[in-house]
């Protein structure tokens, strides 16, 4: 198949022009978006035509935060209750067991869920490697999958008995980190427009690496290209750890060894004050905001109006399956929406008379879960649907019970419970199709994780 027609869907585009199609479609040749635009206007076959009418059809979204691996570790009963130190305390022991047969499972079960939400490309942050495990498990298992990757070489050089707080049975040192950094982007890093897979660096945290390895790193990332991350300010604990080891609050500290830049995310940010959300505006620092794991570990809420308004890129990522405990990214959008408008309720909102004052709309969430990921990861080939992009989209069913009553089919899925995706296409491949996986058998994947999930605990 190398050509795609989508007839009589509502086609919301997130073009520059924010245009919403209501009887509209799509021509897709070879997996980019040839046109865009209402029936009249558009080609009347195709190798395959899907009509889809009664559904709504968004770009892709973009997850630009996640641990896959985590999805072996949900619920833990130990885990469930901590906040983000001891929950990391109680885990770090059971992930020390992962295998590369681990990593390859939880790979293809949370890109499964996140296909079955609408997301077409995944940012995942690996930065633990036992028993022989390397990120190529992780991109193995991604190619059968089919969707997007940006693989996150992550790492950990900061050991309890460095003053660091995971384990040494973690830890790497930095010469083996560096090497395989290297490896990685040599070997598997597609700079192209509509790449499949992209590496990234990303040393874990102020608090599990040393400040030599961010600054080789930062290095080593800039002489090939490829973009940087690491969590950032997630709790108050990080600040005080930051102030007391390396003499900064954490975004200072990044200043410090050289982790700003356009080619720089951090994920979280959520303590930060108001000359650190202008050092990232200046510098073009991008931020992962992952409300549902900041909600799960009482870590607090990101100050994301503040960032927007000072014309920071924000996207949105689940985060750990382990501190979520799911990968449904059109969940994250909804969330994303009400905890800011739970922030505005706790600084006065009602109280407000100023009319510059408005609550996070619908839109502008399904924007941060496009464009804005897009943006953060630094990719112009996804996150709208326009001619010449990637063809990446997910399309929902309104015609279901949740649904009825709804005035605004493009709210509607925002607003309403978080629904499955009833096609997800990337690259003009269905990955979801009528509701169903339709690269992998899910039935054998569920029982594959959980036999894994078991023996980790066990």
């Amino acid at each position: 198949m190398t050509t795609l027609l989508i007839k009589n869907a509502y086609i919301v585009t997130m073009d520059d022009h924010q245009r919403e199609i209501p009887e509209g479609g799509m021509f897709i040749r070879r997996g980019l978006i040839q046109e865009v635009g209402p029936m009249n206007e558009l080609p009347t076959t195709a190798d395959e035509v899907l009509d889809l009418k009664g559904h709504v059809v968004f770009p892709g979204l973009v997850n630009t935060h996640h641990h896959f691996y985590q999805t072996l570790t949900r619920a833990v009963p130990a885990a469930q209750d901590a906040n983000l130190f001891n929950w990391l305390k109680t885990l770090y022991p059971i992930w020390a067991r992962l295998q590369p047969d681990d990593i390859f499972v939880s790979t293809q079960t949370a890109l499964a869920e996140l296909a079955l939400s609408g997301c077409t490309t995944a940012s995942d942050h690996l930065y633990l490697f036992p028993n022989g495990s390397k990120l190529d498990d992780e991109i193995a298992a991604a190619s059968e999958i089919g969707v997007r990757l940006q693989a996150s070489r992550g790492s950990m050089s900061l050991g309890e008995s460095k003053g660091g707080l995971p384990p040494d049975s973690v830890v790497d040192t930095e010469d083996n980190i560096l090497k395989d950094s290297q490896r990685l982007i040599e070997k598997y890093h597609d700079a192209k427009p509509g790449a499949m897979t992209q590496i990234v660096l990303a040393p874990c945290s102020p608090f599990s690496v040393t400040s030599d390895l961010m600054k080789q790193s930062a290095k080593l990332a800039r002489e090939y290209g490829v973009h940087l991350h690491t969590h950032l300010a997630e709790t108050e604990d990080e600040e005080k750890f930051c102030m007391q080891m390396f003499g900064h609050r954490p975004v200072g500290y990044m200043q410090e060894v050289d982790w700003v830049g356009d080619d720089v995310w951090f994920a979280h940010a959520v303590w930060v004050n108001d000359e650190e959300i202008q050092v990232f505006a200046k510098h073009n620092c991008g931020v992962a905001h992952c409300p549902t794991s900041n909600m799960r570990l009482a870590s607090g809420i990101a100050p994301i109006k503040e960032y927007r308004k000072a014309g920071v890129n924000v996207g949105l990522g689940v985060d750990g399956s382990a501190s979520n405990d799911g990968s449904h990214l059109l969940a994250e959008v909804r969330n994303a929406m009400l905890v800011s408008r739970v922030k505005e309720g706790l600084t006065g909102y009602s109280l407000s008379n100023d009319p510059n004052r408005k609550l996070m709309t619908a839109r502008e969430a399904l924007h941060l879960g496009t464009r804005g990921g897009a943006a953060v990861l630094g990719r112009t080939d996804i996150g709208s649907l326009e001619a010449g992009k990637c063809a990446d989209f997910f399309a929902i069913n309104l015609n279901k019970l949740s649904f009825a009553g709804m005035h605004d089919p493009v709210s509607a899925v925002v607003f309403g419970q978080p629904v499955n995706a009833d096609y997800t296409v990337v690259n003009g491949k269905f990955v979801v199709k009528e509701g169903q996986l339709a690269t992998v058998d899910q039935g054998r994947l569920i029982e594959k994780h959980n036999k894994a999930a078991k023996r980790l605990l066990a």
